[in-house]
């Protein structure tokens, strides 16, 4: 039986397609739990939201707000998702009324801050009286089912590859859907895990929001996800979404990530054009290289590719950048958005032979005949 996907209305004004948008353009570009109907954004009224992103018409509308989404859409959406992710740890009042309004008009309501609605005694009270939902995408799970790590991790025997970057808001996510489909599309079997809310909101079965939880937990809950995905799925790859930076100095997620998943290889996220960092004007942006030397010096794993986000780039600025990073890394570069996830594939089975599902099959299909005669 097939579920069929809830509607759901995306807040996210005055920042789509922007750094602390990154929620709402995720899911727009990708989801699996949800389908978009509308993304409120009073910057952008009346351009379609795919548009926007640079994919082309998805038939996705931007309203200017929720009286204006709910008059020109047909339904009443089944949710309303905050898809903003800002640094602030409460939302401001005016979002918080558009929340409850929602909530009045029968949309329940899914969270994806550090702020959790559903432990805030109004909203319990109003979702109760309208009998809505209130789902906090960051919410950890109890101390009781949290875990540690038990270094279980070592069993595995495929390879774990983690999608980081220089940066946050850079890009290493959509990376991570686009080449965990490609790799699937392939007859590769692959499973993303993921680190953060908005890949659980695209629907990730395995994964933890995991800058939501205590430290103690971090390298455990990773450790943890990663064997769920093997023991369960018995894929031929894992993915793991990356957050932030390893150098970066306000966040230390990366390093939980690699120690977790014993990753053994990594997909470089960079954007090029960034001279600063997203949300901190006064530090400047690594290099690749300094990156690339920082990732390889705290843990096993080696970079194998890198990746790029082409924001404020234009298409002969990229394909100038690739070349060069080609020549300079001797490492295969591309942007997935603009030219798919091929060169991504091959450096995976470049590195690890047991992913040419064709080279396998082949020589099956070889003994098979030696063994016929």
């Amino acid at each position: 039986m097939i579920n069929k996907q809830k509607t759901a209305l995306i807040y996210c004004d005055k920042q789509f397609s922007l750094a602390d948008g990154k929620t709402a353009s995720a899911l727009v570009r990708h989801s699996e739990l949800y389908t978009i109907v509308g993304v409120i954004d009073s910057l952008l009224v009346g351009h379609d939201a795919g548009e926007v992103l640079g994919q082309g018409n998805s038939n996705i509308p931007i309203f200017l707000d929720l009286n204006d989404a709910l008059a020109q859409l047909e339904d009443i959406p089944d949710c309303y998702i905050y898809g903003k992710a800002p640094l602030d740890a409460y939302i401001p009042i005016e979002e918080r009324l558009l929340i409850i309004e929602a909530m009045k008009k029968g949309m329940d309501i899914i969270n994806g801050l550090h702020q959790f609605f559903s432990d805030d005694q109004e909203f319990v009270s109003i979702a109760n009286r309208y009998n809505v939902k209130i789902q906090d995408i960051r919410k950890p799970p109890s101390l009781e089912n949290l875990n540690v790590y038990t270094g279980a991790i070592s069993q595995i025997d495929i390879p774990v590859i983690a999608i980081l970057g220089t940066d946050c808001a850079c890009g290493k996510m959509t990376t991570a859907v686009e080449l965990n489909m490609a790799l699937n599309h392939r007859g590769i079997r692959s499973v993303l895990v993921a680190t953060g809310q908005t890949s659980l909101m695209q629907g990730s079965v395995y994964g933890v929001s995991i800058d939501a939880l205590i430290s103690q937990f971090v390298i455990g809950e990773i450790e943890h996800s990663v064997m769920q995905a093997f023991e369960r799925e018995q894929p031929d790859i894992i993915l793991l979404e990356g957050q932030s930076s390893v150098s970066h100095p306000a966040f230390m997620s990366s390093i939980g990530i690699l120690k977790g998943s014993m990753a053994n290889g990594v997909v470089l996220q960079h954007p090029p054009a960034r001279t600063v960092r997203c949300d901190f004007p006064q530090l400047a942006m690594p290099t690749v290289s300094s990156e690339i030397n920082l990732i390889e010096a705290v843990s096993t794993a080696k970079v194998i590719a890198i990746a790029l986000s082409h924001e404020n780039l234009s298409s002969s600025e990229v394909d100038l950048i690739i070349n060069r990073y080609e020549q300079e890394f001797k490492l295969p570069t591309t942007d997935v958005l603009e030219y798919g996830c091929q060169k991504l594939i091959e450096a995976l089975i470049d590195r690890f032979p047991s992913l040419d599902k064709t080279a396998t099959i082949e020589k099956l299909s070889r003994l098979s005949l030696l063994t016929s005669r």
